[in-house]
């Protein structure tokens, strides 16, 4: 395996990416054409791409895995502002960041609320299925009960 963490001027082609991000080069042609990365092209027109678009593809391949959209990604990493200063950016990031943070944890609560009433259903319909049940049942109605396997 390549050591892919050298020197600042490190460069991997478009193959070399894919290979590692285990991802199509035609997935980073498609970012590249939504205008999340910009690599430089060399002479012969062929792109080479740098540590901060393999840093941005990683970025873009975390936020896909959590649901975001590729719009929200390029708000979240700047692209929407090209002309911010750097500083400005990060700060937009944040704050984009906190909001995303605030929404995911407002919906694992809801969750853990809509588990708990579920919890609740399933004990009082145990609790009902008992209470049909002929004496001496074996509680093999009982979801999750041992099967005795």
């Amino acid at each position: 395996m390549r050591n892919t963490s050298a020197s600042p001027s490190r460069c991997w082609t478009i193959a070399e990416l894919a290979q590692e991000l285990e991802i199509s080069t035609r997935t980073i042609r498609f970012y590249e054409e939504k205008g999340l990365i910009s690599p430089e092209r060399t002479s012969g027109n062929r792109r080479i791409y740098s540590k901060r678009d393999r840093a941005r593809l990683k970025l873009i391949l975390r936020g896909k895995r959590f649901g975001y959209s590729l719009e929200e990604i390029g708000e979240m990493i700047g692209m929407g502002a090209v002309d911010l200063e750097e500083r400005e950016q990060i700060k937009r990031s944040l704050a984009y960041g906190d909001k995303k943070l605030g929404d995911i944890r407002q919906r694992i609560e809801e969750l853990k609320m809509l588990a708990e009433d579920i919890e609740t259903m399933r004990a009082k319909l145990l609790a009902k299925l008992r209470e049909l049940e002929p004496q001496g049942g074996d509680g093999s109605h009982e979801p999750g009960g041992d099967t005795g396997a």
